[in-house]
């Protein structure tokens, strides 16, 4: 069963809560997304340390139920 594009933005919100996430079904399917997250907590970290938290927020279902991810993370200054 593919994961939702809701549970998908409540996983990595409840892991990065001031996240702002965009999601595009690529394929139409659930299967295959986009993601586009945006967060201070990825400010000053390198590119592969802010993947490996949106990664983390997604367990172990990346592969799985979430079989592919295109991802693009921000760095949003803090207010």
């Amino acid at each position: 069963m593919p994961m939702p594009a809701e549970e998908i933005v409540a996983r990595i919100r409840a892991a990065i809560p001031d996240a702002e996430v965009e999601l595009t079904d690529l394929a139409g399917d659930d299967d295959h997304w986009a993601a586009r997250v945006t967060s201070v907590a990825f400010a000053g970290l390198p590119r592969v340390r802010q993947h490996k938290l949106v990664y983390e927020a997604l367990g172990g279902d990346m592969g799985g139920r979430l079989h592919a991810l295109q991802l693009t993370t921000i760095a949003r200054a803090s207010q």
